[in-house]
């Protein structure tokens, strides 16, 4: 198992794990089906705050409740964490299969939770959870706006205009 693989985390191991990772602990989730610029910066930026980052993924039937697109998510989870353990800036990746991540919140009870500008921080399940555990809670402002339902809907588009 090299260096990355190791990062992945069994939600069975996730208590364990998560209590040895140095303090400010960083979390963030979501369903990073496309990883692209925007994620990246996020979760260089996400780390910077904290000494470790866990990033939770929603898992495929909980990608598919989100009603994220037909086909999605195009990547499985086990590859999408694989994915997120190859970044330099996570230290944890696990998943889960509720259609929020604030039990997986509770479990790891964060100093920090963050999420893009995109969201609701304030109003989000995660960001009452944050709120009653003590957790700072930040949404980071875009540097690389770069959604991933519009690229998908560009690549979609480029395949018609190529059967057309």
């Amino acid at each position: 198992m090299n260096v990355s693989q190791a990062k992945v985390c069994l939600p069975a191991e996730l208590i364990r794990r998560a209590s040895v990772l140095p303090r400010p602990l960083v979390f963030t989730n979501g369903v990073f089906d496309l990883l692209h610029c925007g994620h990246a910066d996020g979760l260089e930026r996400a780390r910077a705050l904290g000494a470790s980052l866990i990033v939770a993924v929603n898992d495929d039937a909980s990608v598919r409740r989100l009603r994220k697109g037909n086909g999605r998510p195009f990547n499985a989870c086990a590859d999408r964490m694989r994915l997120l353990a190859a970044l330099a800036s996570t230290d944890l990746i696990t998943c889960f299969d509720d259609d929020d991540a604030s039990s997986v919140l509770l479990r790891v009870r964060p100093d920090i939770y963050v999420k893009g500008g995109d969201y609701d921080i304030e109003a989000s399940p995660e960001g009452r959870v944050a709120r009653s555990l003590g957790a700072r809670r930040i949404a980071l402002p875009f540097v690389h706006y770069t959604s991933s339902t519009a690229l998908i809907a560009r690549i979609r588009a480029a395949g018609a205009d190529a059967k057309g």
